[in-house]
């Protein structure tokens, strides 16, 4: 029997009983459009992150007190506060890091804001100036200046959702504000980000770090140091001068002895890359198991059709068909079903996808893009259709196997 003869009448057998192909392929679409969604959106979650990431300048390193954690015995190292006014000036020193070309500390933490009756939780973060250039922040009014900055100015910018709590009517632009008892004058308000960035500056008050430190967390240390390198390849070698430098301050002389840890963009970028692929993998090897489940349904539905068309089998093994004809047909049949399944499940994920993914951008305010996963959809339908080969092999066995005789007198 030749492959036309057979594919024409794997075909035939399949329309013969069209719900039952429908119903049969349902776990396989299934298995198969969760697959394209989670890499989809995956995919398009990892750029989202990048891109913000990217958006901070690739010459950006950040310094963050304590040890980056290596296990569990190193978690209390993220509580540290080993950064100091000491190490600033040291770091701001040419003559120890000269690949250094802003230097911004900051001072995180948080409170509750009041105007008359209302109040607002917000998160507080203390800066210089330099934060509009860093972070391009472009507020309504004006950001505090150097001078404010160290003369620990009670000054303070509002993000958009702080502003529109507390302020319902008011334009809060020279206004007062009380955080945690004290007063600060509004200076400006920055515009909505939606919650787009890696730093929610919606829900965000920034003073100087200066104020931060006194009347806010109570400390003389900083939760980060930012420091822009002059270009982006300056930033390994202004990397280690900092390290250098701040292992000399902490008088650290074993390198696995620092209690602090120095991160560049493209550490950063490298690391959630890392974290949202392993992510996506784990969710498909979760969705995978609909494709098992469909396999199973695939085999158990050959065998009731192996048992339905015992007389058929018989009737074309006495017309001259061999064990190997029949065997061909039924696993062509288990593998154009699956084959079906795999390419409906990739059309309906990537739709979903990418409804999904306009729904985000709209929804959460974010440039949230479609990514179509070419690899995945070859991995699905090739997949899907080794799960034919795999499923179907025991029914078509089982059918090529049948006597003639016994299968025409089958009632």
């Amino acid at each position: 029997m030749t492959w036309k003869h057979t594919f024409t009448t794997a075909l035939t057998g399949l329309s013969t009983n069209r719900s039952r192909s429908a119903l049969t392929i349902l776990g396989i679409v299934i298995g198969i459009t969760s697959i394209i969604m989670v890499v989809a959106l995956g995919a398009g979650a990892q750029e989202l992150i990048l891109g913000q990431v990217q958006g901070l300048g690739t010459n950006t390193i950040a310094i963050i007190p304590g040890r980056e954690p290596s296990g569990p015995s190193d978690v209390a190292f993220l509580f540290s506060d080993s950064l100091k006014e000491k190490d600033l000036i040291a770091l701001r020193n040419k003559a120890n890091v000269p690949g250094v070309k802003t230097i911004m500390p900051t001072v995180i933490g948080a409170g509750s804001a009041s105007y008359n009756s209302n109040t607002y939780q917000v998160s507080i973060f203390g800066a210089t100036d330099l934060m509009t250039d860093i972070f391009d922040l472009n507020p309504r009014g004006e950001f505090f200046n150097q001078d404010q900055v160290s003369s620990k100015s009670d000054v303070v910018v509002l993000g958009s959702k702080i502003s529109s709590k507390l302020f319902i009517d008011d334009d809060p632009i020279g206004k007062k504000v009380k955080i945690k008892g004290r007063n600060f004058r509004v200076l400006g308000v920055l515009p909505e980000t939606g919650g787009g960035s890696l730093l929610n500056f919606d829900d965000m008050a920034l003073i100087p770090y200066t104020t931060a430190q006194d009347y806010i967390t109570g400390k003389k240390s900083f939760s980060r140091i930012i420091i822009q390198a002059n270009s982006d390849k300056d930033v390994p070698v202004t990397a280690e001068d900092i390290k250098l430098t701040l292992r000399e301050s902490h008088g650290i002389t074993d390198p696995t002895k620092d209690d602090f840890t120095v991160q560049t963009q493209q550490d950063l970028a490298s690391r959630l890359s890392t974290i949202t692929g392993a992510l996506t993998y784990f969710l498909v090897a979760v969705a995978s198991i609909a494709l098992f489940v469909g396999g199973v349904g695939i085999m158990n539905i050959m065998l009731v059709s192996v048992t339905e068309r015992t007389r058929e089998i018989g009737l074309r093994k006495a017309l001259g068909a061999t064990d190997r004809d029949i065997l061909t047909q039924f696993l062509l049949e288990a593998v154009l079903l699956t084959a079906i399944g795999g390419i409906v499940g990739i059309i309906l994920g990537a739709s979903l996808a990418f409804a999904t993914a306009i729904g985000l951008s709209r929804g959460l305010g974010v440039d949230w893009s479609f990514v179509f996963p070419w690899g995945g959809a070859f991995l699905g339908f090739s997949v899907s259709a080794l799960i034919g080969l795999i499923f179907g092999g025991y029914p078509a066995r089982k059918a090529s196997l049948k006597s003639p005789i016994e299968a025409l007198r089958y009632e």
